[in-house]
């Protein structure tokens, strides 16, 4: 009797999907779920506590594409970013600065922690973004309804 073979959707061809000759735009989301699927050890400690509105309410999504940046955390209704670097950021931090002015230039405010910051004090590290998030709740005017 044969073995049933597993089915897999056939592979992109190219300028199809996200692979090399998509449009940058389906580039990105692919990348993006990669990243999803691929979390760090903090990312995921973190994610678990965001995730399903049980930081006291507030709705967060991962790994999004806000302009030509896929952005670690987000509450939108809050205009948050929540970064989570690790030590090869320590080398990009004129990147990271640069980043981080473009998107609060958009209306954003980016929080950025190590990943140590989040694995020793997930708890530290989420009073924090309480903070935060309601403070920029309480000067950011919601969004229109659509």
């Amino acid at each position: 009797m044969a073995k049933p073979q597993a089915h897999r959707a056939p592979s992109p061809q190219r300028g199809e999907g996200w692979g090399e000759g998509a449009p940058a735009s389906k580039r990105k989301v692919g990348f993006a779920k990669r990243l999803r699927r691929g979390q760090t050890d903090a990312e995921r400690t973190l994610w678990f506590q965001l995730r399903d509105r049980r930081l006291n309410g507030w709705k967060f999504k991962r790994q999004v594409q806000i302009d030509k940046y896929i952005v670690d955390f987000i509450c939108a209704e809050a205009r948050l970013i929540i970064e989570i670097d690790g030590g090869q950021h320590m080398a990009r931090s004129k990147h990271d600065a640069a980043r981080t002015k473009v998107l609060e230039a958009m209306g954003y405010l980016v929080l950025r922690f190590w990943n140590n910051d989040v694995l020793q004090n997930v708890n530290g590290v989420l009073e924090s973004v309480v903070d935060t998030v309601n403070q920029q709740a309480a000067v950011t005017p919601p969004p229109p309804n659509t």
